[in-house]
């Protein structure tokens, strides 16, 4: 395990831009990180950003939780703007992570701050700008990850300590989620996630000190201790250099597991 970068305020959402960068936020810091040739450069945006997913263009898609939006930063000119912030008339349910699917959808989790009532949703933003809720009712939505070929996607109940999989329908924009995997304990339990090219799903548990390797039939099949105790997500390194790349937020760390191999490719829509 190596330390690629320390002292970072609640380092969350990393993730690889199409040039080799390393992409990662700070949300107690207001802002982006961006790691390439071992230079890291912050880029303030205000707001608490989440986690991160970058299109094919290079532009990076951010949650805000301060905010309560979905942003997107563009490094060729600097800018940064506001995406969307409502759902049927009302501010989003405090954004934390999201991703891109095969048809360009950026799909992302609302928590809404659901740790007592089962109140956390997910949306889906179509390329065309329609926003859909997919999925209501639980207790702190997180991270989440889809499959290789882009027909499921998994979704992290962080406060029941469980993810949800399912079949994922991006032209009718419908998620077919049931209870998957069970026993992610932290407390609070499961965060963001990362498939590795052999189909293990590693899951970063806040709280637990660990990462845990799920195998495709929802079993927790290995455990892997962390410097700190609140991992918050990770990301495997397209060019295999860096292994699966974790955020740790206790001790503000950016890790590096080599030795955990290649990740799924990500997509990378315009939405």
């Amino acid at each position: 395990m190596n330390t690629l970068v320390t002292d970072l305020r609640f380092p969350e959402g990393p993730t690889f831009a199409p040039d080799g960068a390393l992409w990662c936020v700070e949300l107690k810091g207001g802002g982006l990180c961006h790691l390439h040739n071992g230079v890291l450069t912050r880029i303030a945006t205000g707001g608490e950003p989440n986690g991160i997913a970058i299109s094919a263009d290079g532009r990076v898609w951010f949650c805000d939780a301060g905010q309560r939006s979905v942003r997107v930063h563009d490094p060729r000119d600097g800018s940064t703007r506001t995406v969307v912030d409502s759902l049927d008339g009302a501010p989003l349910g405090k954004p934390n992570d999201l991703a891109f699917d095969a048809a360009g959808n950026l799909l992302f989790t609302c928590p809404n701050d659901a740790r007592t009532e089962a109140v956390g949703y997910v949306c889906c933003l179509a390329p065309d700008g329609t926003l859909t809720r997919i999925a209501s009712g639980m207790y702190f939505c997180n991270g989440l990850a889809f499959t290789a070929d882009g027909g499921e996607l998994v979704v992290a109940e962080t406060y029941r300590q469980r993810l949800w999989r399912g079949r994922w329908d991006a032209a009718a924009r419908r998620w077919e989620g049931r209870v998957w995997a069970e026993g992610l304990q932290g407390p609070p339990g499961p965060d963001g996630m990362a498939f590795a090219a052999d189909g293990t799903l590693w899951v970063a548990v806040y709280g637990s000190g660990q990462i845990m390797g799920v195998d495709p039939s929802g079993h927790i099949t290995r455990r892997i201790e962390l410097p700190g105790r609140n991992p918050t997500n990770c990301a495997f390194d397209p060019s295999d250099r860096l292994g699966l790349v974790v955020t740790e937020a206790e001790k503000g760390l950016l890790l590096s597991l080599p030795e955990l191999g290649t990740g799924i490719a990500l997509f990378g829509g315009a939405a």
